[in-house]
């Protein structure tokens, strides 16, 4: 089991790669290779990161993306909540009508642990992310499947 989807692990690892190389502007291609991304998915990634105004685009030979946040400041959860928010149990997943819109005890332990999980990335930057302070997404050996 995944925790975070295939989006937003290909958005932390651009938004990381970006900041290692701050004020500068790379083409898909070169993000890409630097990532291990296929550039098919990370096309969309980058332009729903461009739409939050946490990278930049622009056309054009010279063009490509570039961070336009401070790496001390972009948190995880809003790179997260650019491409894939995370979902939080509102009612029963299940469609339970004796449920209602009470969770079981189940799944308000489940809604609790992304809570945490919510809060966690709210309060770890990409910096934090750079310097090993929140763990680490290593860059794979190859695209995700």
């Amino acid at each position: 089991m995944k925790l975070l989807s295939d989006a937003s692990e290909y958005a932390l690892r651009g938004v990381v790669w970006l900041a290692q190389r701050k004020g500068q502007t790379f083409k898909l291609r070169e993000i890409s290779d630097g990532t291990k991304a296929a550039p098919g998915y990370l096309i969309k990634v980058l332009q729903s990161l461009a739409k939050a105004g946490i990278v930049s685009t622009q056309r054009g030979s010279a063009g490509g993306f570039a961070l336009i946040r401070e790496p001390e400041t972009l948190t995880l959860l809003e790179v997260i909540n650019a491409v894939d928010p995370i979902e939080r149990i509102r009612t029963c997943p299940l469609g339970l009508k004796s449920h209602g819109t009470c969770l079981c005890p189940m799944h308000k332990r489940i809604d609790d642990a992304m809570a945490f999980v919510e809060e966690t990335m709210g309060n770890s930057t990409v910096t934090d992310l750079m310097d090993g302070r929140a763990g680490s997404i290593p860059m794979s050996d190859g695209p995700l499947a």
